[in-house]
């Protein structure tokens, strides 16, 4: 529009100075005044130039100013060419438009979930052997974005580089900066990531491992700024990392397994879950061979993990842990370390001893592994050989347990048996004991039962005694009173008495009968008789019972006279 009004102003002071008769002289030196007035504001307006807010304005030069030298395509002072320096929103003078040309662009935006790949146009060469040019720090992000600066005191590299564009709104000179976006690398749980450098220096950390034939091996690991793997793992979460000048590895830090069995497809399946957390890959069945030569498969779960620290080690010796390389050395390890474990004992034997196989082959697949940044958790045998290869060995076991166990069987018989006789002689015995317990007591309650009788009798004899020594001192005083004579003829009578004893005389008393001097009178003597006859007739009613008493006595007595 400034072009327009400028190339108006002056056909219009033209038209003034030649159509205007000569007799109108001031007013067409007012006319031929305005018109140039008109053009020069013409001129000055064609020279402003406005950038939006979302734009960039982008300004080459035309005119008036040196040539780019050294195939530079952006000019840093002031040559003709691409400016390197960019206009912001706004409005920008005395850009004329003969002299400059001024293009806007919209802003480079970079989502939330992308990263910007950048590529310039312009710098100095790359090193030799360099396919990215070095990353910029972050600190100096804004630097680098600065086309002048990158060019001069930057000194920006040509070509592909490392550094990429976080999510944002970026105000870049679109003739230097080419942006391509790429969606940023994720790296889930469970797993850890492993860079690999496509530029920078050579390592410089290394890794010394003693293997076990005798080699040192050496593995080295790059630091930051250098080329090669390098030796932090990334976390599980989101990087903006640029893919083409990183190689990104992701690797397993949970529990895997591998399981070789003889159903294993003929491909390896990979990551398959076991329903656990775990990842499972299965190979074929491991064929091993014993001393006494039977030939037979064996099933073996290896589990197995790789630590973050361990991760970028693994990945320098073997790569990724799903590939040819590392599954094919894993199942090197595992079925040497069984055929050497079978090679050295019997079929029998390697059945029989399922758990010192399992112990052996964990420790030497644990030594070999883990000098390559593996660790290996544990190691099961699940089925040993078939009906094929140790069929008649099996049943031959089989038949050596059944009658194993059928020994067993009558041992605990012949144990049980010997326990029953013990128990009845045991049993006997207590009631052995039992009966010498109870004849014991008896013994015992006989002696008590002695003593008693003794102890009754003389206090019977005691009580007799006293008895007797009163009724003596009774008859003594009674006597001293009556007389002796009417003294006994007293207690005859009342013994008479007492017993009831008849004493109708049965002698006969004769009258005149005189007695001697001293002598009983008749009436005593009549009395005595009859008391004599009476104790006579008791005896004899009392006597044949103590006589069968005393022969019943005689025959117990001799076994007592025979047992002492």
């Amino acid at each position: 529009m400034g072009i327009a009004i400028c190339i108006l102003g002056l056909l219009t002071a033209i038209a003034a100075g030649v159509l205007l008769p000569r007799g109108m002289g001031p007013l067409r030196g007012v006319a031929v005044l305005a018109a140039m007035v008109v053009a020069l504001a013409g001129f000055a307006l064609g020279s402003v130039k406005y950038v939006g807010a979302g734009e960039v304005g982008i300004v080459t030069r035309n005119a008036l100013g040196p040539s780019l030298q050294d195939g530079r395509i952006v000019a840093t002072k002031g040559e003709m060419g691409v400016q390197a320096d960019v206009l912001a929103p706004g409005w920008h003078w005395w850009y004329w438009p003969v002299l400059y040309t001024v293009k806007t662009v919209p802003l480079i935006e970079v989502k939330g979930d992308e990263v910007g790949i950048i590529e310039t146009r312009d710098g100095a060469p790359l090193p030799h052997g360099q396919l990215f040019a070095p990353e910029w720090k972050t600190s100096d992000l804004q630097q680098m974005l600065d086309a002048r600066h990158f060019l001069t005191a930057g000194g920006g590299f040509k070509g592909r580089q490392a550094t990429v564009l976080t999510p944002g709104r970026y105000r870049l000179n679109t003739e230097l900066y080419a942006v391509r976006m790429l969606k940023q690398t994720e790296v889930k749980a469970g797993e850890v990531a492993v860079l690999t450098a496509n530029y920078g220096a050579p390592p410089t950390i290394k890794k010394t491992t003693q293997t076990q034939i005798g080699n040192v091996d050496e593995t080295w690991l790059a630091d930051d700024a250098e080329m090669g793997v390098r030796q932090k793992a990334l976390p599980p979460g989101k990087y903006a990392l640029n893919t083409e000048a990183f190689t990104v590895t992701e690797i397993w830090t949970t529990e895997m397994v591998a399981h070789y069995t003889a159903s294993a497809a003929a491909n390896p399946v990979s990551r398959k879950s076991d329903g656990v957390g775990h990842a499972v890959q299965d190979e074929r069945e491991i064929i091993v061979r014993t001393a006494d030569g039977f030939t037979f498969p064996v099933d073996v779960r290896v589990s197995y993990k790789i630590d973050a620290a361990s991760a970028p080690l693994v990945v320098a010796r073997l790569g990724d842990d799903e590939g040819e390389r590392f599954r094919g050395l894993l199942n090197t390890v595992v079925r040497a370390a069984f055929r050497n474990s079978a090679e050295g004992v019997r079929a029998l034997d390697y059945v029989q001893q399922r758990s010192q196989q399992e112990d052996q082959a964990r420790e030497a697949i644990a030594r070999h592994m883990k000098e390559l940044g593996v660790t290996v958790t544990g190691v099961n045998i699940g089925s040993i050989g078939d009906e094929k290869s140790l069929g008649a060995l099996l049943l031959t076991q089989t038949q050596r347990e059944i009658a194993k166990q059928e020994q067993v069987t009558f041992a605990e018989q012949q144990r049980a048996a010997e326990k029953k006789k013990e128990l009845s002689r045991t049993t006997q015995e207590a009631e052995e004991e039992k009966r010498l317990a109870t004849a014991a007591y008896a013994v015992k309650i006989a002696e008590e039962e002695k003593k008693k009788q003794v102890i009754a009798a003389g206090a019977e004899a005691e009580s007799i005694r006293i008895k007797a020594e009163a009724q003596a001192r009774a008859y003594e005083l009674v006597a001293r009173q009556v007389g002796s004579r009417n003294a006994a003829m007293l207690e005859m009578l009342k013994i008479v008495g007492e017993t009831g004893v008849q004493i109708t005389p049965r002698v006969m008393v004769a009258p005149g009968y005189s007695a001697a001097p001293g002598a009983q009178s008749p009436e005593t003597s009549a009395l005595v008789g009859t008391m004599l006859e009476w104790m006579a007739s008791r005896q004899d009613e009392t006597t044949p019972p103590a006589r069968a008493q005393a022969e019943q006595a005689r025959p117990a007595a001799a076994p007592a006279r025979d047992q002492r």
